[in-house]
């Protein structure tokens, strides 16, 4: 009972691991395109999305034109460069994410966050399909910037789902936290493994472009 408490509830500071001072290891580029995944990026944005798991969230997101890069870490938790196993305790806080780089005048921020908000159920809490966990949790992580126009578009999903019987969304907008790299064999998971694990899918439901935001 106390493990599955765990797992949907964050931790407090008190209870959170102490993580480590450096990063854990990585890769250096994308499996993929060979981009570096690592920036600075000129000219370009990026925010950070938690979708459920991240291997099928970040293979929707690399397919995308006008991303540049892609890669897979941990966000919005209090542990410091978490492994992917003190994530799955749930003693870290950190949701699964997927760094997304774009070229705003290719794939502007309205439209990405409707692929994000098409190809997930917002709706679920600390879970997402059969990935029940605080680290499957729905996010926006992005620049102070952008943080209105993510919450313009929440609410007008929020009203196109409530028509479809659907319930409140549960995604965590906030300014963007400190990201972590995911070790390296997570990085472009499905890339290596296509037939891997994907548990991504959303409720059909569309969401509403051309708000003027």
């Amino acid at each position: 009972m106390f493990l599955m408490r765990k797992k949907l509830e964050l931790p407090t500071p008190e209870e959170a691991l102490p993580g480590r001072a450096e990063p854990i290891p990585t890769a250096s580029r994308h499996f993929v395109t060979g981009a570096p995944l690592h920036g600075p990026w000129p000219g370009l944005a990026a925010i950070q999305l938690g979708m459920g798991c991240f291997w099928g969230a970040e293979r929707l997101m690399w397919n995308l034109p006008g991303v540049a890069v892609t890669a897979v870490g941990y966000a919005g938790g209090l542990t410091p460069n978490p492994t992917y196993e003190e994530v799955c305790s749930g003693l870290t806080g950190h949701a699964e994410v997927v760094l997304v780089v774009h070229d705003p005048a290719r794939l502007p921020l309205e439209e990405l966050l409707a692929v994000f908000f098409e190809n997930h159920d917002p709706t679920q809490g600390m879970r997402q399909g059969n990935d029940v966990g605080t680290q499957y949790r729905s996010v926006i992580y992005a620049p102070e910037e952008q943080l209105a126009t993510a919450r313009k578009m929440r609410d007008a999903y929020q009203q196109q789902l409530r028509a479809a019987g659907y319930g409140a969304i549960t995604t965590e907008i906030a300014p963007a936290p400190p990201f972590y790299y995911a070790e390296e064999y997570h990085q472009q998971y499905l890339a290596k493994n296509p037939g891997g694990y994907c548990g991504l899918g959303g409720v059909g439901v569309a969401c509403q472009r051309g708000l003027n935001v």
